[in-house]
């Protein structure tokens, strides 16, 4: 035994001195490295009723305010060249309850704006059944002006958007024809979920483009995306707001569709999710992803051995989606929001912040919050913006995002 322990402990100095060093002039300011072989073994693991989804992890010789002083963290190499020399991070807004931050990020490139939107069915907004959840906005040349700051709240305008007819309870949006589709969640029992149109600039007119499949309500409809070449719409419809009480009981599964606009045709594309939530395509359209928010089922609350993931599908010629993998799976809440920048590393919003993986499905990277980030968004390369409920928050890196240009 002391010759085993001898050459055990060889080699675990070994290893030390092999330890993957990121050049300290290399680092940004505000970035990190995280070596996640420092809790591959920890003195104490704590029972699943202490240490979850829902409790956040702080590495060994870090704190909460560490993690947050400098919220890029580095866990690959890979990550630096997404973030470049300079990534800035500036809370620009800021609600005190009202999860004002919360979903449907996009960049509208003609005016140089990000829409997002309220939380729908939150208890501290009363949204949902009493009234809908509203439409916000920021200008990119605002929060641009404020990015030498870490805190600026106060100093970007955030405009509501009274669009007319208005949206019920808008959740996820994309860039569509020169206009931005959402996915409406619907309201009560005479309000259908619904796809949405609105036009970007005054008066924000609004058309609605889908509310059935064959005369029967979808359940709440989640997230869309339009893909890059067929330009079809695919969308996810999911439980949410029955779960948060402005819905009635689903009357279908929870499944992923896909709709052709020019022939109105509706199709099911995936199923067998607990409860499919943020959907994108790589930049080249031939994989499509899907998070699973399964562990989360609103007010009836927490299961931890239920999906928080993301799943990867090939995307045929055709339009339909097979071969379904495991992309990854959340180690903080659960993914939401899902996009891919230029070069298909992949994004998702979950319980502390945004996290990055590329193509392969490894970790390399997080865009730190401490908090539950449910959707984001690039505008453009090199900015992105990032609803983190009761926070709003504008960051620049390296990276352009994946725009799809859906003029037919």
């Amino acid at each position: 035994m002391p010759v085993l322990s001898i050459v055990l402990g060889a080699l675990a100095l070994l290893g030390q001195c092999f330890v993957p060093v990121v050049g300290g002039s290399d680092v940004p300011v505000q970035a990190q490295v995280i070596d996640q072989r420092a809790f591959n073994v920890l003195n104490t693991t704590k029972p699943p009723t202490e240490s979850n989804a829902k409790t956040p992890f702080i590495p060994p010789g870090q704190t909460e305010d560490s993690l947050t002083r400098r919220p890029f963290h580095v866990y690959d190499q890979e990550f630096l060249k997404i973030l470049g020399k300079s990534p800035t991070f500036t809370r620009i807004a800021h609600s005190p309850k009202n999860p004002l931050y919360h979903e449907a990020v996009v960049w509208s490139n003609e005016t140089d704006e990000v829409f997002f939107v309220q939380n729908a069915g939150a208890k501290n907004a009363s949204t949902g059944l009493k009234k809908s959840s509203i439409i916000e906005k920021v200008s990119l040349a605002d929060a641009a002006a404020v990015s030498n700051r870490t805190d600026a709240i106060g100093m970007v305008k955030v405009s509501t958007v009274p669009s007319s007819p208005m949206v019920i309870n808008p959740n996820g949006a994309t860039n569509y024809r020169g206009q931005i589709i959402f996915t409406g969640e619907g309201q009560g029992d005479d309000k259908p979920p619904s796809l949405w149109v609105m036009n970007p600039q005054k008066p924000y007119n609004t058309t609605v483009l889908l509310n059935n499949y064959f005369g029967r309500q979808f359940n709440s409809l989640n997230d869309v995306a339009v893909h890059p070449r067929s330009k079809d719409v695919y969308f996810t419809d999911t439980i949410y707001g029955w779960v948060q009480d402005f819905r009635p009981a689903p009357g279908l599964q929870d499944q992923v569709y896909r709709f052709n606009p020019d022939t109105g045709a509706v199709t099911v594309v995936a199923d067998g999710f607990d409860h499919p939530n943020g959907f994108t395509f790589s930049p080249d359209g031939d994989y499509a992803y899907v998070t699973d928010t399964g562990i989360d089922s609103g007010f009836f609350g927490l299961n931890f051995s239920r999906p928080a993931s993301i799943y990867r599908f090939d995307v045929k010629k055709d339009g339909t989606l097979e071969n379904r993998k495991t992309f990854a799976f959340v180690n903080s809440g659960a993914p939401d929001g899902i996009h891919c920048d230029s070069l298909g590393n992949v994004y998702a919003g979950c319980g502390d912040g945004v996290q990055v993986w590329n193509p392969s499905g490894t970790l390399i990277g997080k865009i730190y919050t401490g908090m539950t980030s449910a959707n984001f968004n690039f505008a453009g390369k090199g900015r992105m913006v990032i609803c983190a409920e009761t926070d709003l928050y504008y960051v620049t890196l390296a990276a352009g995002g994946s725009y799809v240009d859906s003029e037919m």
